[in-house]
């Protein structure tokens, strides 16, 4: 399996997590991960196609939102929410408190 490119945090930036976040798809899988803390992309996917959902992890990813590692043959995704706290502290927070 490749491994993923993460960008540094200090290469985030307020306009792409923004955008990672304005698609309800993405903003799903930013909740079940902050309730869960990991969950593998079988896990998150519930029932979507994969080929979409691969696109949504990898927006999430390049915005630097979640880290995705490989374990096996699985994919366990990670919500970077201290990182993200440390850069825009509170973000994270203000937008997951929004009820959909």
């Amino acid at each position: 399996m490749r491994e993923y490119r993460h960008p540094q945090i200090t290469e985030v930036q307020l306009e792409s997590v923004l955008y990672a976040l304005s698609d309800p798809i993405r903003l799903s899988i930013v909740r079940q991960l902050a309730r869960e803390g990991e969950a593998t992309c079988a896990a998150l996917e519930n029932g979507r196609p994969k080929s979409s959902m691969s696109h949504h992890f990898r927006v999430l990813r390049e915005a630097g939102i979640i880290k995705t590692r490989n374990d096996g043959t699985s994919r366990i995704n990670e919500l970077r929410g201290h990182e993200l706290a440390e850069v825009f502290p509170g973000l994270l927070p203000a937008i997951l408190a929004v009820r959909s």
